[in-house]
Order: C-alpha cells, then structure tokens, then sequence
C-alpha cells in the first residue's frame, strides 16, 4: 500500500494504526524519518516509482481550509493531487481518493452517498469537484471516502483548548456528528483495499452520532456550555449501510470513551 499525505495528522494516525505495519509506505513532501520525500505534482516520476508494484495508494493529499490559508495553495490542488495519484497507479492498483462530508451540504440527514449533493462551502466545492474528476478518470478502480469527523483530527478532541465551549441546544444534548476512531478508520480502510467489489463511493464514519459534549467527557476534557447561535448544526449524520455491507464494526467502535482511547495510546504528549 501507498499513503500519499502520510505527514499530515490524518495520514500519522493510518501509518501509525495499519493493521499489517510491513503492509505499508508513506509520502511527504516534508523531510519524515522513515516517509518517502517528494511532491506528487512536481516530480510524476517519484510518484510513479513510488506507485510500482502497490496493490492501492490511498491519496490523502489534499488542501484543507487551514492549509489554504496558511500556503495560499488553491482548492483546486485537491482534484489535482487525486488526478496525479491515479494517473501514476498501475492498471490493476485501487486508488483511494479522501473526500469529506462537507459534500452533503446543510441539508438534512442522515446522508446516503446516493442522494443529491450540495455543498455550500468552498472546500466542499472543491472536494466534490475532485470526486467527479477521479472517477471520471478511474476507470471503475476508484473509490472515493467520503471521511466524516475522525477522533483527534477533529476540532473538538483534536482542537481542545483551556476554557472550550460548546453549543448546548434547547433539549440539552450537544450537537452530534458521525465519528470514528483512528484506529477503527485504519481498520475500514484496511478492509476495503481486499473487498470483491469495490464501491465507487462509500461514507466512512462509525454507525451512529457521537455528541461532542460526550466524546470531551469521555476524554476527561472540560468544556463549559453556551448558548448556541441561530446557525448551529445540530446534527451531521453519515448513513453507514453501504460500509457496514463490508466492514463490521465491533460496539466499542462506536463509543466516544473507544474513540477517544484510540487516538490516547499514541498521542504525543503535550
């Protein structure tokens, strides 16, 4: 397997939880002990002999609001990124392309990856816009992720603060959002790269809503309520049917108390 994106946090976690360790290479553009160093856009060839003989590159390469604006990079370097993953991968290669809930919009859940998408900001725009583009050019070997919140990569677990608020609605439950572990999202991951029949695109989340007030309870974080604005989101929900065809998901792995344990046992420490 190739990782591309390896040095990001989401890809440290997969390279960190891959269920066959021996299983598994990662890319950088960042000088990493023990990632393959290279730019995907700038030097094809690398790519492609990083590609030989892989049996999937998952291609979490990509341009984050946060990166964007801290580089300046486009948006639209996430439609590239995937294209250049799938141009470089050999004919029998699986390519994973990381997608993101974004696409759904605001309209109301729980998300099935059939129903009609709308995204209303720029990075779902541009994710969706990368979407249509590999699997135009994929040839039946593509399979999109369509990630939703991962615990510790998130801007609750992974963004905790001294003094955090949350929004606390009228019926006194925080807002609630599809989650899953790192290690469980590995594990999927992990799976997919061996089922029969691969999904063009599949969401990737554990079955059910985790409350964010709940998963910083189960990590001992404190937070404080506050009212919340007219335009919170109270609730994100992923349909999992089409995953849970293919991976079965223990019941710890939907607990934010196994969410936040995964991402714990190695966790640098502060």
């Amino acid at each position: 397997m190739l990782l591309l994106g390896a040095g990001g946090r989401l890809g440290h976690m997969l390279m960190q939880h891959w269920p066959v360790q021996s299983q598994i290479k990662g890319q950088s553009r960042r000088e990493i002990d023990g990632l393959l160093r290279f730019d995907p856009l700038s030097s094809p060839s690398d790519l492609i002999a990083a590609s030989l003989g892989v049996q999937a590159i998952i291609c979490l390469s990509g341009v984050t609001p946060a990166h964007a604006a801290a580089s300046g990079d486009a948006m639209s370097l996430n439609k590239d990124l995937a294209l250049a993953a799938i141009d470089a991968a050999p004919a029998a290669t699986r390519v994973f392309v990381a997608s993101s809930a974004a696409v759904y919009g605001a309209a109301d859940g729980p998300h099935f990856e059939s129903a009609i998408v709308s995204p209303v900001s720029e990075y779902g725009r541009a994710k969706l816009e990368m979407e249509q583009a590999a699997l135009a050019a994929g040839g039946g070997r593509v399979c999109v992720l369509r990630i939703g919140n991962v615990a510790g990569a998130d801007a609750i677990l992974g963004g905790w603060r001294t003094g955090m608020e949350l929004d606390v609605l009228p019926d006194g439950r925080t807002p609630r959002r599809s989650y899953i572990g790192p290690k469980s999202l590995a594990k999927v991951i992990h799976a997919l790269t061996v089922v029969p029949t691969l999904p063009d695109i599949v969401n990737i989340a554990a079955p059910g809503v985790v409350e964010m007030g709940e998963l910083l309870d189960a990590a001992g974080l404190k937070w404080t309520s506050r009212k919340p604005n007219t335009n919170v989101i109270e609730e994100v929900a992923l349909d999992t049917s089409r995953l849970e065809e293919l991976y079965q998901f223990e019941p710890a792995e939907c607990s934010p108390r196994e969410m936040f344990a995964q991402w714990n046992v190695n966790r640098k420490p502060e």
